[in-house]
């Protein structure tokens, strides 16, 4: 069934994969690489950078609860294109800046247009545009994201060796602007955001009703929800962007470590779309509670075990949660309140996980500096993922048994 699917709607799908693709150049797993370089270059600690990081991060979520609520009202090709020349620009600051007070201003730009806008405008247009297939759309433009987190950090770590680290972030801003014309073309017929969400009344939300972002806001549901759609940002975050100092713990070497991602993608695409045939099939709201706990596991592992072979067992373990985040969390808030004011929704929720990303770095950074490890410091946290989990079940039982 999935094949006549893609067939149908590859140029659709083909859009939300290369926006998930794109905005690989404002992800943690990306601007980690260059963690150490960029400490070298201006003279930071684990815990300043760290601190920056969650600062210019911080500014993007707040900018998002109102620029991301743009995806109800403008088509996915304009504000595509627009925030695909931001992020080329972005990755050319990161290039040519000396100057630290204006580093934050450089993260915030790449994290708002690459972890921000880039994946939102993918997300909310997959959720919106195939109300049927919401769980496979969501899934299958994800594979542009897992495409990047294959091939990036392999390629631009090899590389590393052999040019500077400024030098590659002119690469990656020269391919942000070749993006724009292959959208241009797979886009070039495009639903408009507001006749879709206004005509497609079968995906209502809860009471059968189309919420707005200041409903949710009043709402019990929204609250108790947070708590689990924040923990991937945060602890998953924080796991990557101490990507250098993990490895460096544990004896594994960087290279060594980045080598096990492609295995780790792999698994996170199967993953993925086992998640978008389930979201179809059962709904994403059933599946919210459990599909993290795999991410505690992976914690544990981490923190207690150090050979190599352990490295891999994480991954796998990160993997089967990283298989389920796009999908189940962008979908979830499509089920729970409809997609008509879905752009502004989810710029709520994402703004909110984006806060996530940037308090996990620095957590992790001001602990790292205080003299805890990441390892010694993940149980603690694979504890709090638990808890996230069991509230989030308890909010879906709510939500079912009392009909909200």
């Amino acid at each position: 069934m999935i094949l006549p699917f893609i067939k149908s709607n590859a140029r659709w799908l083909s859009a939300g994969a290369l926006l998930t693709f794109a905005s690989c150049f404002g992800q943690t797993f990306f601007i980690s690489i260059f963690a150490k370089d960029i400490m070298a270059h201006y003279t930071l600690s684990n815990g300043e950078w760290g601190g920056i990081y969650a600062m210019g991060t911080m500014a993007s979520g707040f900018l998002m609860i109102w620029v991301g609520g743009l995806t109800d009202f403008f088509r996915a090709r304009t504000l595509a294109v627009f925030f695909l020349v931001a992020i080329s620009a972005s990755c050319l600051a990161m290039a040519f800046n000396n100057a630290v007070w204006l580093l934050p201003v450089i993260i915030f730009a790449l994290r708002f247009c690459g972890q921000g806008m880039l994946s939102h405008i993918s997300a909310v247009a997959m959720s919106r545009w195939f109300t049927q297939n919401r769980g496979k759309a969501l899934s299958i433009a994800t594979l542009g994201f897992s495409a990047a987190e294959a091939t990036l950090p392999i390629l631009f770590v090899a590389l590393l060796a052999i040019t500077a680290w400024q030098n590659l972030w002119i690469l990656a801003s020269f391919f942000a602007l070749l993006f724009i014309p292959v959208l241009l073309v797979l886009l070039a017929q495009e639903r408009t955001p507001q006749s879709d969400a206004q005509t497609n009344e079968s995906s209502v939300g809860l009471r059968a009703r189309q919420w707005t972002r200041p409903q949710v806001l009043k709402h019990w549901l929204f609250w108790m929800i947070l708590p689990s759609a924040m923990a991937p940002p945060t602890f998953g975050t924080a796991l990557f962007f101490q990507q250098v100092h993990l490895a460096e713990v544990k004896g594994w070497g960087h290279v060594n470590f980045v080598a096990l991602f492609p295995i780790y993608t792999i698994s996170t695409i199967c993953v993925m779309l086992v998640y978008g045939w389930a979201v179809d099939r059962w709904g994403a709201a059933k599946l919210l509670p459990l599909y993290q706990l795999p991410m505690a596991a992976a914690f544990f592992v981490f923190g207690y075990f150090d050979g190599y072979i352990f490295a891999l067992i994480g991954l796998l373990l990160m993997a089967l949660m990283q298989g389920g985040q796009s999908t189940i969390l962008a979908a979830v808030w499509a089920e729970y309140y409809g997609t008509r004011h879905l752009g502004s929704i989810k710029a709520l929720a994402a703004a909110f996980t984006v806060f996530g990303s940037a308090i996990g770095p620095f957590v992790t950074g001001y602990f790292i500096d205080a003299g805890y490890s990441m390892p010694q410091q993940m149980p603690f946290y694979a504890v709090m993922i638990i808890g996230a989990c069991a509230l989030a079940h308890l909010a879906s039982k709510r939500a079912f048994n009392e009909s909200v």
